[in-house]
């Protein structure tokens, strides 16, 4: 992997890896991998990966997250949601150095679906890393920084702030600001830095690289990505911050976004 996230054909590298996982972390992805296995099995689980920062090996003890995608071999039941939430709150209880969990659960048919290939099945392929079973990634391609990758991953930007609005208005208490803070905040850097990726020509997941990459080809805006950068890694309870993000910010992304690469096309 090169400094912009490429292997030496071009193509984005897969940025996690087992290896780089912090040691303060290591128990926590071996209970994810025993109960994981436990719930879900060979009959309903084709395969589980690790994403975020643990992989990544940039995680912070108390404040990352546990981030999980499970393929499964049939569409997820509410039976199998239930069981992941169920997994979740062991593992969040149990660890300390995490802050809270997150687990995804997606069939591989949608996965490897042809309307997926430039969103979930570049998802897995390079910024998932494998933990249990069969490696899906083997069964897609290699993908580089275009602006169809740009415009399948991020061009439903739009779509989302009605709901973010809706969630602010919500939002009663300082701990519901934070986490939905951290959710906005996330969402907001990696739409801005794809928003610029075929012009960047690489990838990165790291937040702050990623506003000040988009900083370079915005730089009016670039005070405000800093800000969504630092509350994605450390939530914010401050409705004014909140709002800026939500009702300035957001909609002249989501404006620039869909001028520059249009938008993702829809799913059933």
């Amino acid at each position: 992997m090169n400094e912009r996230g490429l292997d030496h054909d071009g193509t984005i590298a897969r940025e996690g890896a087992l290896y780089r996982v912090p040691a303060a972390f290591v128990p926590v992805v071996d209970a994810a991998c025993a109960h994981i296995t436990e719930t879900f099995g060979r009959t309903r689980l084709h395969s589980a990966y690790l994403y975020g920062s643990i992989p990544r090996g940039t995680a912070i003890p108390g404040a990352s997250d546990l981030d999980l995608q499970l393929a499964l071999h049939d569409e997820p039941t509410e039976t199998d949601r239930a069981d992941a939430k169920a997994i979740e709150a062991v593992l969040d209880c149990a660890f300390p150095q995490i802050d809270g969990v997150g687990i995804l659960l997606t069939s591989t048919r949608v996965l490897l679906s042809d309307i997926e290939r430039h969103d979930g099945g570049f998802f897995i392929a390079c910024l998932c890393t494998p933990l249990l079973g069969p490696d899906l990634a083997e069964q897609l391609p290699r993908y580089r920084p275009t602006t169809l990758l740009a415009r399948e991953t991020n061009g439903d930007f739009a779509r989302v702030l009605p709901h973010w609005r809706a969630k602010a208005a919500e939002a009663t208490t300082d701990a519901d600001r934070r986490t939905l803070s951290r959710l906005v905040g996330r969402r907001i850097v990696r739409t801005g830095f794809t928003l610029i990726t075929p012009r960047w020509g690489g990838w990165t997941s790291d937040l702050h690289q990623s506003a000040e990459l988009f900083g370079r080809y915005y730089p009016e805006r670039v005070e405000q990505m800093r800000v969504a950068a630092s509350i994605g890694r450390a939530p914010s309870s401050d409705p004014a911050v909140l709002g800026m993000l939500i009702n300035d910010l957001g909609p002249w992304l989501a404006a620039e976004y869909t001028a520059v690469h249009g938008e993702k096309a829809p799913r059933p």
